[in-house]
């Protein structure tokens, strides 16, 4: 969590112009990687044991993103180890293992998110319930008229490393960050879960979920900016983790 902390501290401030149309760079499969699908392919049970070590954790955070508690969470895991078992002979390598069990878990967890009627599909954001036009920061914290329109009205709470980096990096605070995480709509967990958890790229997650680049730069924008603002009420001493 000391890397979401970061990200939603540093990244925020961009301009959704940024957010919009800069670039990412795509992920090339290491060689280890490629050895370990050949061990996989034959059967190596260490280099599974291996593989399940490094993603576990990663693959069940991303499915409580879309079902309602943790036991249905590690079943859906359980059934993504399986459907690697079973499909690792056919994996074509056109994208990274990573990548490919991502999605295999999150094909699984959409089909038990309906069965569990949690699940929200990534149709276009302006199908969606989420308001395409929402505003990043809220427009009240800006100057209106006048020579200073445009401007802050009161600048944000400061992240340095001095009160709020170390409210954040304590146990209280890793709380409540997990729960400004928990509470964002479905798809905008999932979305900050992929890119500030676990530290997938941009062009990773947009597989995974089958989104457009520029879908996945406004969805992480907004998941980032409502978790930054639940933050600085934290910060400002406005609430407490449940």
């Amino acid at each position: 969590m000391r890397q979401v902390a970061a990200t939603v501290a540093g990244q925020v401030d961009i301009s959704l112009e940024q957010e919009l149309f800069g670039g990412s760079q795509a992920r090339s499969s290491a060689p280890e990687e490629i050895g370990l699908l050949e061990r996989l392919r034959q059967g190596d049970e260490a280099a599974f044991a291996s593989l399940v070590d490094r993603h576990h954790g990663a693959l069940l955070r991303l499915a409580m993103a879309y079902v309602s508690d943790r036991s249905i969470a590690e079943e859906v895991v359980q059934e993504t180890w399986m459907g690697v078992l079973e499909g690792v002979d056919r994996f074509e390598g056109r994208s990274s293992l990573k990548t490919w069990i991502f999605r295999i878990l999150t094909n699984k967890a959409k089909t038990r998110g309906v069965r569990e009627s949690r699940h929200v599909s990534f149709s276009p954001l302006a199908a969606s319930e989420e308001n395409p036009e929402e505003p990043a920061v809220d427009p009240t914290r800006f100057q209106t008229t006048g020579h200073w329109a445009g401007y802050w009205v009161s600048y944000p709470q400061p992240w340095d490393e001095n009160t709020p980096e170390k409210l954040l990096l304590s146990q209280e605070g890793t709380t409540f960050l997990e729960q400004a995480i928990e509470a964002l709509p479905g798809k905008l967990r999932q979305i900050i879960v992929m890119r500030d958890v676990e530290g997938l790229s941009s062009d990773e997650a947009c597989n995974i979920l089958g989104i457009s680049e520029t879908n996945q730069r406004v969805l992480l924008h907004r998941a980032r900016s409502r978790v930054r603002k639940a933050l600085e009420k934290y910060l400002e001493g406005g609430v407490r983790p449940a």
